[in-house]
């Protein structure tokens, strides 16, 4: 079990159980995670709750706290894993440290398209992902739809890879991610999402890498003035529940967090669509240096991580046989 940092006593009598009773025919679910109340993410899990409440007539119920205010992502999870938070959302990147199956969604360029990517998610591997966590007392529920991931940076345009040398690159707790970044030059630097602005700001790292509303709902674009599409990873988001939590449930119960996660899903990929579009406008009205660079260098220095992947990972391979059948 990963048990790691501790949080604040008031964060940890808040939470006590991440189910729990509220009036003697509710169930409430807590569910945290790092995103703020802008995102679609945060949006569709709202909708989540909406449903679910409206599924059980009243019975079951979701709190949602975004913005970390219950742990960054890793420590949410380390909750789950103990009962002590029910639900919480979290990039697959971070998921590595706890699932091994879930390193394949760091490899370079791993979907050919969006079609692809999503028949991947949505199909039977998607599935046997999401499942592969009960093992360590976390219940995949869903895939969110968390775009391409670019790089941006601070005082240095990246055209090429060459551009990466030197730079320190903020990268999520993920081996693939930091070897990644140090491939193409960089110096690949793990910090949490909630502390990454200040340390934009001061210098402690000169870029980051991430999605165009997470570059723009986050405010990094006010401090890194250039966004290179790179579009080097689609690393989903996850929504996971505790089996403590999860197992509590009984078969009705259990259909109804499925069936709301899963219109959940659906309704945050439209949300995602109209949210990039607005991010994208308003980072180039910002003044923001739009970079789209050949991708053709960043694959082929990236090639040895793609190539550990082909001899050692089985579901790697059947996602590429799913790439070529089409």
């Amino acid at each position: 079990m990963w048990v790691g940092r501790a949080l604040p006593i008031g964060v940890l009598l808040l939470l006590l159980m991440g189910g729990c009773r509220g009036r003697s025919d509710e169930f409430v679910i807590k569910l945290g995670h790092g995103l703020d109340r802008q995102h679609s993410v945060h949006a569709a899990m709202e909708f989540m709750g909406k449903r679910l409440a409206e599924m059980s007539e009243g019975s079951l119920r979701i709190e949602v706290y975004p913005s970390e205010q219950l742990g960054t992502e890793r420590q949410c999870l380390e909750l789950l894993q103990i009962g002590s938070l029910g639900m919480t959302k979290v990039s697959a990147a971070v998921m590595e440290g706890f699932v091994p199956s879930y390193r394949v969604f760091g490899i370079p360029y791993l979907f050919r398209d969006e079609e692809h990517q999503f028949q991947v998610l949505e199909g039977p591997i998607g599935r046997e992902i999401l499942l592969s966590s009960e093992p360590y007392w976390l219940r995949g529920l869903c895939f969110f739809d968390a775009g391409s991931r670019s790089f941006y940076t601070k005082d240095r345009p990246i055209r090429a890879p060459s551009d990466l040398r030197g730079l320190k690159i903020r990268v999520q707790e993920s081996p693939n991610f930091m070897r990644m970044v140090n491939l193409l030059g960089g110096s690949a630097t793990p910090i949490s999402w909630g502390e990454l602005y200040t340390a934009l700001q001061q210098g402690v790292v000169d870029g980051a890498e991430n999605n165009p509303p997470s570059f723009y709902f986050s405010n990094h674009y006010e401090v890194c003035r250039y966004y290179t599409l790179t579009e080097h990873t689609a690393t989903p988001d996850v929504l996971l529940m505790s089996t403590w939590i999860w197992n509590r449930l009984n078969d009705e119960q259990k259909t109804w967090v499925e069936a709301a996660a899963r219109e959940a899903a659906e309704h945050q990929r439209e949300l995602w669509r109209r949210s990039t579009e607005e991010a994208m406008r308003a980072v180039r009205e910002a003044g923001v240096e739009i970079i789209v660079p050949d991708k053709a260098p960043f694959m082929k220095e990236l090639e040895p991580l793609v190539e550990s992947y082909r001899s050692q990972e089985e579901i790697y391979r059947r996602i590429r046989e799913i790439r070529a059948l089409q």
